[in-house]
């Protein structure tokens, strides 16, 4: 689904072979709309992502039971995150949850859509829910930088619903309006920027991205979606054996890192090994440039290795950027126990 708004003047497509085909790249200056980011406000349009609607008496109960993720108590105009996982704890699908009037919506990165919608119409059995594929209802705008609840005030009403963090808001605005709504947003003080800033702003804050920053392994320790997606303190869901062992008793075998890369003339690709001497010990996810820190990717590597190891993204010479590494939190609280109970 390729978005109007790259038909707009000074919007340049991805290169071939992006997952991000479909809307703008950069308006032009791809390092300074990162710059604005920082320091004011930006609108990116991220209309390609796709999104389900899950409506009906018992859509939290039931997303509940069959997500990584405590949705009992989400309330009107609450936003989360959420994970399908498979029977062994791997990562399958990765949504971000909100419930406005009276219905769910997940939306997802472009392609996931049917496959998660054909999962959760496999678990309806008796539960009184309909999901669909509301991709053709609600348009994805994100607003990035300080000046984010200034440009939303000054915007108005723009239809659909926004979720708003600080120093960001996702808005889902009508399919049909999404030209109107980006250009209100424009006329009130938000510079155009593309996908090239928003995954370099993505890249330096760790977030992770289904599909390139994971692989068929990946659990949710692995990426830090603990927390964020999900809830420890909950009933049994798919996969969940794996989260509670992991937690309990021992440590994911690895970790997502920023790395910085020396060579950006020779900058890996998503999927690249990551290697120490002539072992393999991760692989990329992430490539991106950023205004601030270069040549930076995410990787997943093994937490044996040592972050000071000299490692190779590609062809590319990196580093582990220490910042990145997750805090130590000590012996697993199974584990102590266990210790405990031997002692």
């Amino acid at each position: 689904m390729t978005s109007p708004l790259l038909e707009r003047p000074g919007a340049v497509p991805p290169p071939e072979g992006s997952p991000d085909a479909g809307v703008a790249w950069h308006h032009g200056d791809p390092l300074g709309e990162q710059r604005a980011a920082d320091r004011d406000v930006v609108v990116v349009d991220r209309s390609h992502r796709e999104v389900l609607a899950v409506p009906g008496e018992d859509r939290l109960t039931w997303l509940h039971t069959i997500t990584s993720q405590h949705l009992l108590a989400l309330g009107e105009g609450q936003h989360t995150e959420a994970l399908v996982l498979d029977l062994r704890g791997h990562v399958e699908h990765h949504a971000v949850v909100s419930h406005v009037q009276e219905t769910v919506w997940l939306d997802t990165d472009p392609g996931r859509a049917q496959g998660l919608l054909a999962y959760l119409s496999s678990m309806v059995f008796w539960s009184k829910v309909a999901p669909r594929d509301a991709t053709p209802e609600l348009a994805v705008l994100s607003l990035l930088g300080p000046g984010t609840g200034e440009v939303l005030s000054r915007a108005g009403e723009l239809g659909g619903f926004a979720r708003v963090e600080s120093g960001r808001a996702d808005l889902l605005v009508p399919r049909g309006e999404l030209t109107n709504a980006w250009l209100r947003l424009v006329d009130t003080g938000a510079a155009p920027a593309g996908t090239w800033a928003y995954e370099a702003i993505r890249a330096a804050a760790l977030r992770p991205r289904l599909g390139i920053d994971t692989d068929e392994r990946t659990i949710p320790h692995e990426v830090g979606w603990i927390g964020p997606a999900v809830h420890l303190d909950k009933g049994c869901y798919r996969g969940q054996e794996t989260v509670a062992r992991v937690s309990n008793l021992g440590r994911p075998p690895r970790r997502m890192v920023l790395l910085h890369l020396e060579s950006p003339e020779t900058l890996p690709v998503t999927g690249d090994p990551v290697t120490a001497g002539e072992r393999v010990v991760g692989r990329v996810g992430t490539v991106a440039t950023h205004y601030e820190l270069g040549a930076i990717a995410l990787a997943l590597v093994k937490r044996s290795v040592d972050p000071a190891t000299p490692l190779q993204a590609g062809q590319s010479a990196a580093a582990i950027d220490p910042n990145s590494l997750p805090p130590d939190t000590g012996e697993p609280p199974g584990r102590a126990a266990l210790r405990r109970l031997r002692s």
